[in-house]
C-alpha cells in the first residue's frame, strides 16, 4: 500500500482556500431511528456539488508544468466532470471532458461553465473513458482518472480528516462506495484511529466490491439498472481496492427503494438535496438502523441530480414508502360509475393525482372500462385500508 494518512494531511494543505470545509449537521430524524447520534457530512454543499473537486485538484496541482501545458482529459457523466473542469480552471489548465451521449443537460452546462471543452461519446462512462484514453494518447493530455490514482485518493480522504476534527468521538463513518476513491481515502484515517469503523455502501443491483473482496482482487461485477449512477462502477480501481481490502470494516448493499426513501427523507426532514448515490449511506441506516455504533457520520457525497430524474426518484420513493399508489379498477361504462369511485376515494381521505381511461383492451367486455388511478395516501397502513375498503364496496381492483 503506497498511500498513508500523512499523504492525506499533505493534500489537505494543498486544498486550503480551494475547497469548502463542509458542515457536519446533526440529524434528529436519523438519530431517533438509529437510537444513536447521527450526523450528515454535507459534501453535497461542496464546490461543484460533490467531493470530486478534492481529488481532481490535488491530482492536477501535482502535474509538472510541461504536463499541465498539454492539458487534461477526463470521462464522466457528471460529478467528476465538474470537479476536473473547475480544478483545471483554477490551475490555468485546459480540460477536455468526454461525456456519454445523453448526459443530463444541467451537468453538461455546469461542466462547460467551468471552462471545459465537452465531447460526447458512447452510451455510458465506460465508452466515454475509452474515448478519453484515445484523446490522451493522441494529444499528450494527462488522463485524470476518477478514482484509480494515489493523488485522487488522498484528496478525497480529506473528507475524513474534516470529520475527525468536527466530531472527534465518531464511532462509524458510512460512505457511498463506487470505484473506491472516497471510501479508501477516508479509511486511511484508521491508521490514527483504529477504533473508528468505516463502512462502504453500494447499490445492490450494481455492486462490484463484494465479489472482488471475496476473490481478493478487482473483478468486473454485473451491473444492473440503478438510480445511483454515481456509484455504479463495474470494476474497482486497483489502488483504492488495496486500501479498502486492508482498512475498510465492511461493505453493505442497499436497495433502490431504500435509496429513494433516503433521498425523500433528506429532502423532507433534513432539507438537503442529495443525489441517489449520495444518499446511499442514509439508505443503509434506514435498512439497518441498529447495525452501526454511534456516533455515526453518513457522508452525503453529492447533490447533483437532474430535475427530471428527481421527479422519477420522488415518485419511486413515495410508492416505496406507501404514500403513493397506482390502482386499476374495472367497471361498467355507464354514467356515474367513475363518480362513485372518486367519491369513495375522497371519503377515505385519498388525494387523486391522475385518472386515465382504457376502453380498448382485449380483456375488456362490451361496455366495460378500466380506469387507472394514481393516488397519494398517508402511508402503508392507509394504503392497505384503501384497497380493502374499495374491495368491500364492490369495486373490482385489477
Amino acid at each position: 500500500m503506497n498511500v498513508e494518512l500523512r499523504d492525506v494531511e499533505q493534500a489537505r494543505s494543498l486544498l486550503d482556500q480551494v475547497v469548502e470545509e463542509t458542515p457536519l449537521a446533526h440529524s434528529r430524524w436519523l438519530s431517533t431511528r438509529a437510537q444513536v447520534p447521527v450526523f450528515l457530512k454535507c459534501e453535497n454543499l461542496q464546490r461543484t456539488g460533490s467531493f470530486k473537486i478534492r481529488g481532481a485538484y490535488v491530482r492536477i496541482s501535482r502535474l509538472s508544468a510541461a504536463e499541465r501545458s498539454r492539458g487534461v482529459v477526463a470521462a464522466s457523466a457528471g460529478n467528476h466532470a465538474q470537479g476536473v473542469a473547475l480544478a483545471a480552471q483554477l490551475l490555468a489548465c485546459k480540460a477536455t471532458i468526454v461525456m456519454p451521449d445523453g448526459a443530463a443537460l444541467p451537468k453538461v452546462q455546469a461542466t462547460r461553465g467551468y471552462g471545459a471543452q465537452i465531447e460526447f461519446a458512447g452510451a455510458g462512462v465506460t465508452e466515454a473513458l475509452l474515448r478519453a484514453q484515445e484523446i490522451a494518447e493522441q494529444t499528450g493530455a494527462v488522463l485524470i482518472h476518477p478514482f484509480d490514482h494515489e493523488d485522487v485518493l488522498v484528496g478525497q480522504g480529506t473528507v475524513g480528516l474534516e470529520i475527525l476534527e468536527q466530531l472527534p468521538d465518531v464511532g462509524t463513518i458510512v460512505v457511498p462506495l463506487g470505484g473506491g476513491g472516497l471510501a479508501a481515502g477516508i479509511a486511511l484515517l484508521r491508521e490514527r484511529r483504529p477504533d473508528v469503523r468505516v463502512v462502504g455502501v453500494q447499490a445492490e443491483d450494481a455492486a462490484a466490491y463484494p465479489g472482488s473482496l471475496a476473490q481478493g482482487r478487482p473483478v468486473r461485477g454485473t451491473m444492473g439498472p440503478t438510480m445511483a449512477d454515481g456509484i455504479a462502477v463495474a470494476q474497482p480501481g486497483l489502488i483504492p481496492f488495496e486500501v479498502i481490502a486492508d482498512r475498510l470494516d465492511e461493505v453493505v448493499t442497499v436497495s433502490e427503494e431504500s435509496m429513494s426513501q433516503a433521498l425523500i427523507g433528506l429532502l423532507e426532514r433534513a432539507k438537503m438535496l442529495v443525489e441517489p448515490s449520495g444518499a446511499a449511506g442514509v439508505a443503509a441506516l434506514l435498512e439497518r438502523p441498529e447495525a452501526f455504533a454511534g456516533p455515526v457520520v453518513s457522508v452525503l457525497s453529492g447533490g447533483n441530480i437532474d430535475a427530471l430524474v428527481l421527479l422519477d426518484v420522488i415518485r419511486h420513493g413515495l410508492a416505496a414508502a406507501g404514500r403513493f399508489m397506482h390502482l386499476r379498477v374495472r367497471f361498467s361504462d355507464r354514467p356515474g360509475a367513475l363518480v362513485r369511485l372518486l367519491t369513495d376515494l375522497a371519503a377515505m381521505g385519498v388525494n387523486v393525482v391522475d385518472v386515465a381511461h382504457d376502453r380498448s383492451a382485449d380483456s375488456l367486455g362490451v361496455r366495460e372500462v378500466e380506469v387507472a388511478v394514481e393516488v397519494a395516501t398517508r402511508g402503508p397502513e392507509h394504503r392497505d385500508e384503501v384497497r380493502e375498503h374499495l374491495t368491500s364496496l364492490g369495486h373490482q381492483l385489477m
